[in-house]
C-alpha cells in the first residue's frame, strides 16, 4: 500500500477557491501539471490516490468546484467553474498549460474549460461523462439535484460516509470522508447542467483527449461513441470492473492511464 503521508500529497491545496496572486499548490511546480476535477458532492481530496501516485512525475492540482468543500459558498455555473480552472491553470500550472482531468462534473467543466481556453489545456481527459443532459436522460440530472435537494442533508451525509468507509479501502476512503460532502452545492451543479451541451465544446478543442468509462457505467456507456465522433483527436478507454467512480473502482488502471495519457500529450505539445 502506497504511502499517503502529507509530504508525500503534492497538491491538496491546489483550490479554484485560492485568492489570486496566492500560491495554491503544493510539490514541484516546474513538473508538468496535471489538474483533477472531482464529481458532484465530492471535493478534490477524491483524487488523492491519483495525486500520491503521480506526484513523482506530474504537478497535480486538485480544485474544490464551486459548491463543493472550500468553495461551497461560490455559486457553480458551467462557465463561472470553467473560467476559474483555466484561470488556476495560467496562476499555477507550469508554462500556464495543464492536462485536465475531469470525473462526471469534473468531465463535464472539463469540456468547457478545452474549449473556452484551448491553448492552457495540452490534452483533455474524462471519465463517466458521455451523455448529454439533455431531452429524456435530464430527467436523470434533474432527478439527482432532487435528491440532494429533499433527502435532509444529516441522512445523506451518514449514507454517504458510510457508503465510502464501507466500499474503499482507508487510503481512499479516509480522505474523501474527512472532507466531507456538498449536498447544497451537488443540487446547483447538477441543475446547472441541465439544457447544456458538451459534444459542440469537446469539438471545439483540437488537442487529444481521452474519454474514459467504467465497464459497469451503464448510463454513460451506450452513449459514448457520439462523443468519440464529435472529439477531434479521440482515444477510449474502458476499465473493467469499474462502475461511475472509475478512478475509486480502479485507481491503479485509471492512474495508469493518465499517466500514460499525460505523457503522451506533453510529448506531444513539446514537439
Amino acid at each position: 500500500m502506497a504511502d499517503l503521508s502529507p509530504q508525500k500529497i503534492t497538491a491538496r491545496r491546489g483550490r479554484v477557491s485560492a485568492p489570486r496572486g496566492e500560491d495554491a499548490s503544493e510539490g514541484d511546480d516546474s513538473k508538468p501539471t496535471i489538474v483533477f476535477l472531482h464529481g458532484t458532492r465530492l471535493t478534490g481530496a477524491s483524487w488523492t490516490a491519483q495525486v500520491e501516485d503521480l506526484g513523482d512525475e506530474f504537478h497535480c492540482l486538485t480544485p474544490d468546484l464551486p459548491g463543493h468543500g472550500s468553495a461551497r459558498d461560490v455559486t457553480f455555473t458551467v462557465g463561472g467553474a470553467a473560467e476559474r480552472v483555466a484561470d488556476l491553470i495560467a496562476r499555477d500550472a507550469h508554462g500556464g498549460r495543464a492536462v485536465v482531468v475531469g470525473l462526471s462534473l469534473g468531465g463535464y467543466v472539463a469540456m468547457a474549460v478545452a474549449a473556452g481556453w484551448p491553448k492552457r489545456v495540452t490534452g483533455l481527459a474524462i471519465s463517466g461523462t458521455t451523455a448529454e443532459p439533455v431531452g429524456p436522460r435530464s430527467m436523470f440530472y434533474r432527478g439527482l439535484a432532487a435528491l440532494f435537494a429533499v433527502v435532509p442533508e444529516n441522512v445523506l451525509d451518514a449514507v454517504n460516509t458510510w457508503f465510502f468507509s464501507w466500499r474503499y479501502p482507508p487510503r481512499i476512503a479516509e480522505p474523501i470522508v474527512r472532507d466531507g460532502f456538498s449536498f447544497a452545492g451537488g443540487a446547483v451543479a447538477v441543475r446547472a447542467l441541465v439544457g447544456e451541451r458538451f459534444k459542440p465544446r469537446l469539438a471545439a478543442y483540437p488537442g487529444p483527449s481521452l474519454l474514459i468509462n467504467g465497464e459497469f457505467d451503464l448510463f454513460f456507456r451506450p452513449t459514448e461513441r457520439s462523443f468519440m465522433t464529435a472529439a477531434v483527436n479521440p482515444r477510449r478507454l474502458l476499465i473493467r470492473r469499474a462502475t461511475h467512480l472509475t478512478n475509486l473502482d480502479q485507481p491503479e488502471a485509471f492512474t495508469a492511464a493518465i499517466r500514460r495519457f499525460a505523457r503522451s500529450a506533453f510529448a506531444v505539445a513539446l514537439g
